[in-house]
């Protein structure tokens, strides 16, 4: 499933790429994300809360940054599990920054994800509407969390 979009910060294309390169901050933002550690400096694991239809499943993923141009474009890597290996979830992903102008960002995010087990048994159309929701709650919150520290 191919999962794209963008949303606007409020903030220089710089200020957004410090913050949104900072895994604490940005796990901050991710509807579901109870815990984050560092595994090195491009790589962290993290328990992300995902609630579909009558399901309620925690992954625990692995985020590696494969390729990163600053302050623009960051290349990852994401895979993980749900307890008890009943879904796996992995996927590519893109990132890139453009300003718009000195003080506004747009953020554009591109991945594409692949689900196997209980949670690949949704339909697409589900899947791809809570990946939307998903993604524009990190756009509100992550704006937000910037906006107060600009």
């Amino acid at each position: 499933m191919d999962v794209a979009g963008s949303f606007i910060v409020e903030a220089p294309q710089v200020k957004v790429w410090e913050l949104i390169r900072d895994p604490a901050i940005v796990a901050q933002c991710v509807p579901g994300c109870s815990s984050i550690e560092m595994i090195d400096p491009t790589s962290y694991k993290a328990a992300v809360k995902i609630g579909l239809g009558p399901l309620k499943m925690v992954f625990n993923i692995v985020v590696e940054v494969v390729e990163e141009v600053a302050p623009e474009t960051v290349i990852s890597k994401t895979s993980g599990e749900e307890g008890g290996r009943a879904s796996f979830v992995s996927s590519s992903n893109r990132l890139d920054l453009r300003a718009v102008d000195d003080t506004t960002t747009e953020v554009s995010y591109a991945a594409n994800v692949q689900m196997t087990g209980r949670l690949g048994k949704f339909g697409l159309g589900m899947m791809r509407k809570k990946a939307d929701s998903v993604a524009a709650e990190f756009g509100k919150k992550f704006g937000a969390y910037v906006a107060e520290t600009v």
